[in-house]
């Protein structure tokens, strides 16, 4: 008996965690995410907000206005944890695609969406 305990304690130090609260840590994909608030059927598709905007750089880091800062993603929330964005709170809805939440936690309007080679943005290397 004395020998199952430590084989046993083993076992489960190999098992890697199921649950982890909030959901699996990552990272969102790399690029320029560009921000806008819904328009109407009347007007244009949507209100650019060009001071929204922000670039993931690598990793959990990100870039706003110049200045650098880090972010923290859970299952499909982020957090903004230094930075300009400090404190902001966003949900992922597909990969690319954010939504900024609003005090209590539900889906704000703003919502942001990544650069990609369909795009055209000229300050990002290799966009199109």
């Amino acid at each position: 008996m004395k020998r199952a305990l430590p084989v046993l304690a083993l076992t489960f130090l190999a098992t890697p965690a199921l649950a982890v609260p909030g959901g699996e840590i990552g990272s969102l994909q790399l690029g320029r995410y560009t921000c806008e608030l819904p328009g109407d059927a009347l007007g244009p598709r949507g209100e650019v907000r060009p001071d929204e905007d922000f670039a993931i750089i690598f990793g959990s880091r990100y870039e706003a206005n110049d200045v650098r800062g880090t972010y923290l993603l859970t299952g499909d929330q982020i957090v903004f944890t230094s930075g300009p964005r400090k404190g902001e709170r966003y949900h992922r809805i597909t990969q690319g695609f954010l939504r900024r939440q609003n005090a209590d936690g539900s889906d704000g309007d703003l919502r942001c969406v990544v650069a990609n080679r369909t795009n055209t943005f000229p300050d990002i290397p290799g966009a199109q």
